[in-house]
């Protein structure tokens, strides 16, 4: 039985008192919403913090408010978020996303901050401190080697959040908050390319809350491949964004890829090409290819790294299939995605 280490527990219920102690301690603190990622890393001695700040009690990181968009509270379990009303009509994509993030009962716990800030995820990374130990450690703890490529000066721990690669392609911001101020930044900055820094959030700040634009027009969809239909983390997801004129025709558009790089990925040059565009098969299948150009999945999940890569143009296909109105259902049975 794997058993947590010992640990001081406090539990603050103001975003203010929460701030305070992390900043007392920014090094050796560690803050804890629904504890579902948190808790199993420090049972496998991945994450040895020797105090826990507990967010669950701040009333304030649960409000959701409706105005020039949506601003959600990092707090919100993913549960609450899909419960939300109107979630599903307006932002589709978020819907299906937090829908297949684990199990019902994770998703009681989890929450939307936790999923954004979700540990990066490797195969020889996620196991227990004896398996890490035979192979002499790695780079993201106690080693110096990132065993999924030897000479690589990073580690490549995988992004497997589900939230943020829809988030990106919504749009989305994010408030961060520590003792002497706050701030704001969009999604796409608070992430970096590399498996053990994946976020620039500072040791001393808090993520309170998400903040969704208003998103009239807009179609949204997110694909998700694993190898169970539920449960499992993503080894690749698809997050489509498009703003469709009367005709059908494309007027803007986003695409982010999950669990192909240390980070979320936009596909820059995938969305370009739609604009301006209908949604026809020859379109749909150029914006596909270019859009598997930045995945780069590595060999640190499920499933072989060349299939991943070539499946990234059929889920992006299966998305914007989705949004041009095509019956997807026989397609996501399938592969088991929640509808």
């Amino acid at each position: 039985m794997m058993r947590l280490p010992l640990f001081r527990y406090h539990s603050p219920r103001t975003v203010r008192e929460a701030v305070e102690l992390l900043a007392q301690a920014p090094g050796d603190a560690m803050l804890v919403a629904g504890g579902t990622d948190v808790l199993p890393n420090m049972k496998r001695r991945q994450q040895t913090p020797s105090v826990l700040i507990g967010l669950r009690g701040i009333a304030e990181m649960k409000r959701v408010v409706n105005g020039d968009g949506l601003t959600i509270g990092a707090g919100l379990t993913l549960t609450e978020l899909l419960r939300l009303p109107h979630l599903r009509e307006a932002y589709t994509g978020l819907w299906q996303a937090a829908s297949q993030v684990a199990t019902p009962l994770l998703r009681n716990m989890g929450t939307l901050g936790g999923n954004l800030c979700l540990d990066t995820r490797c195969n020889y990374y996620d196991q227990n401190y004896e398996w890490r130990k035979a192979i002499g450690f790695c780079m993201k703890k106690d080693g110096d080697i990132c065993w999924v490529a030897t000479s690589s000066p990073t580690c490549l721990a995988v992004s497997s959040t589900d939230t943020a690669p829809m988030l990106l392609a919504l749009g989305a911001a994010v408030t961060l908050v520590e003792a002497n101020g706050e701030r704001r930044v969009a999604l796409s900055d608070l992430y970096r390319n590399d498996g053990i820094h994946y976020l620039t959030r500072r040791p001393t700040e808090v993520l309170t809350a998400v903040h969704v634009p208003r998103l009239e027009g807009w179609r949204t969809a997110y694909w998700k491949l694993r190898r169970r239909g539920a449960f499992d983390f993503p080894v690749l997801s698809v997050a489509a964004a498009v703003k469709l004129t009367g005709d059908g025709t494309v007027e803007a558009a986003r695409l982010a890829l999950g669990a192909v790089s240390s980070h979320p990925v936009e596909a820059v040059h995938a969305g370009a090409a739609l604009v301006g565009r209908k949604l026809d098969d020859d379109t749909v299948a150029e914006a596909a290819s270019l859009a598997a150009q930045p995945a780069r999945p590595m060999d640190n999940t499920d499933f072989s790294l060349h299939w991943r890569k070539r499946v990234t143009r059929e889920f992006v296909t299966h998305a914007l299939r989705e949004l041009r109105g095509d019956d997807v259902r026989e397609t996501k049975r399938k592969f088991g995605i929640q509808d």
